[in-house]
C-alpha cells in the first residue's frame, strides 16, 4: 500500500513539473515575443504665404487665426499713399506726353502757317522786282551803258532774292505738313512709355488688397493694424486643407522594400484611432546629419534614416495638420 502512494505522488510530481516547465515556457515566449514595429508621423498640409508687392501700413485686417476662407476672399488691406502720389505722377507724365504728340500731329497752328504765307507771298514780290530791275540793267549792260560791276550787283540781288523766295516756301510748306515722321513716331512712343507707367502704378493699387491663393482655414496673423510691413512680408498665413498628406522617418532597415504605390493603412489617435488608407508617393534620405545612426559597435552598419510620404486615398473629414498618423 505504500509502495502504491509513493508511485502516485512520484506522477504528480512530474506532472507538476510539466506544468511549471510549460508555464514558464509560455511566459518566457510572451516576454521575448518581439513587439509589432510602431511608425509614427503626422499629417502635413500645403501652406501658402501671404504677402504683397508693396510696402505700407496695416489698415484693416479682414480675417482672424482659425477662420475658413475661400481663394479670393480678401485678407488685409495696406495703405500706401506713395502709390497713390505716383499714379497722379504717371498720370500727369501721361497728359503731356499725350499733348506732344498731338501737337506733332496736328501741325502747326493756323496763325502760323498764314504768317509763313505772307512771308513766302512777301518774298515773290521781292523777286519779281529784283528780276525787273536785272532785265532793265542786263539790257543797258548789253548797250554798253552801264560797267559790269552794276551788272553783277544787280545780278546777286536777284540770286538772293531767288534763294530768300525759296527758304519762304519751304517754311511754308513745312507749317502746312507739320513735324516730320520720326518726330511723330518718338511722339507717339513717349505716350506708350507713360501708359505703361500708369498701367504699373495702377497693378500695385490692385496689390494693396491681398487674397486668399487658396481654400483653406487661416492658420496665423503675423501683423497687427497699424503696423508698417515691407515689400514681400508675410501678413497671413493660409493652409489648403484639400491637399494633406502623411509624413514618416523610416530608419532604412525598417523599410523591407516599401516603394513608390505601395499602399498602407494608416491609424489617426485624434480621430479615435480611425484607419485610413494611403498611397505611398515620396521616399527619400534625409539628411545624414540629423538622421544618422551609428550601428557599426554592434557588428552592423550605419543606418540611414527615410522620409515616407502618404497621400490619403479619399477625404479624411475632421484631419488637421499636425495630429499624430501610425503604421503598424
Amino acid at each position: 500500500m505504500e509502495k502504491k502512494n509513493n508511485s502516485y505522488n512520484l506522477v504528480i510530481g512530474v506532472a507538476a513539473l510539466i506544468v511549471i516547465i510549460l508555464v514558464i515556457a509560455i511566459i518566457g515566449y510572451i516576454v521575448s515575443k518581439p513587439k509589432p514595429l510602431v511608425i509614427q508621423g503626422e499629417a502635413e498640409a500645403s501652406e501658402y504665404r501671404v504677402s504683397g508687392k508693396v510696402p505700407g501700413r496695416i489698415e484693416e485686417m479682414f480675417v482672424k487665426e482659425g477662420q475658413m476662407v475661400h481663394k479670393g476672399d480678401t485678407i488685409a488691406f495696406i495703405d500706401s499713399p506713395e502709390v497713390r502720389a505716383k499714379l497722379i505722377q504717371a498720370n500727369a507724365a501721361k497728359s503731356a506726353a499725350t499733348a506732344q504728340s498731338n501737337k506733332a500731329s496736328n501741325g502747326a497752328r493756323s496763325e502760323q502757317i498764314q504768317g509763313a504765307y505772307q512771308l513766302w507771298q512777301q518774298a515773290l514780290v521781292q523777286e519779281d522786282v529784283m528780276k525787273k530791275s536785272l532785265d532793265r540793267v542786263q539790257r543797258l549792260y548789253e548797250q554798253k551803258v552801264v560797267a559790269a560791276q552794276k551788272y553783277d550787283e544787280t545780278k546777286a540781288k536777284y540770286d538772293a532774292a531767288v534763294a530768300q523766295t525759296l527758304a519762304a516756301k519751304s517754311q511754308y510748306d513745312m507749317a502746312v505738313s507739320g513735324a516730320r515722321s520720326e518726330d511723330k513716331a518718338a511722339a507717339r512712343a513717349l505716350v506708350e512709355q507713360a501708359s505703361g507707367a500708369v498701367q504699373e502704378v495702377e497693378s500695385y493699387l490692385g496689390e494693396l488688397y491681398l487674397t486668399s491663393p487658396a481654400d483653406g482655414i487661416v492658420s496665423a496673423t503675423y501683423p497687427k493694424v497699424g503696423e508698417l510691413v515691407g515689400q514681400g512680408s508675410p501678413v497671413a498665413s493660409v493652409i489648403d486643407l484639400s491637399d494633406i498628406w502623411f509624413t514618416f522617418n523610416v530608419r532604412e532597415d525598417y523599410l523591407h522594400g516599401m516603394k513608390q504605390g505601395d499602399r498602407i493603412t494608416i491609424i489617426i489617435p485624434a480621430l479615435d484611432g480611425k484607419e485610413v488608407s494611403a498611397t505611398v508617393n515620396y521616399i527619400a534620405v534625409r539628411e545624414s546629419y540629423a538622421t544618422w545612426k551609428a550601428t557599426k559597435e554592434t557588428g552592423m552598419y550605419d543606418a540611414k534614416t527615410f522620409e515616407v510620404r502618404a497621400v490619403p486615398d479619399s477625404n479624411i473629414e475632421g484631419i488637421l495638420p499636425g495630429m499624430s498618423a501610425i503604421v503598424k
